[in-house]
C-alpha cells in the first residue's frame, strides 16, 4: 500500500509517490516524497519507536 500524507497545495490527503524514509535534523523519522496529484513535495513525520 502506498504511503498517504496531507498535501498543503491540494488541501487533502493524497498518495505519496517516491516515498523514502529519512531522518530529520532533530533525529525524528519521517517519510519524504511527492504528491501523486500535483507533484508538490510532501513530508509525513513518523512516530518515535
Amino acid at each position: 500500500m502506498a504511503e498517504m500524507a496531507y498535501c498543503v497545495k491540494c488541501k487533502a490527503k493524497q498518495e505519496m509517490k517516491g516515498a523514502k524514509k529519512v531522518t530529520m535534523k532533530n533525529g525524528r523519522p519521517a517519510m519524504q516524497g511527492k504528491c501523486g496529484a500535483c507533484g508538490t513535495g510532501m513530508y509525513k513525520i513518523l512516530p518515535l519507536k
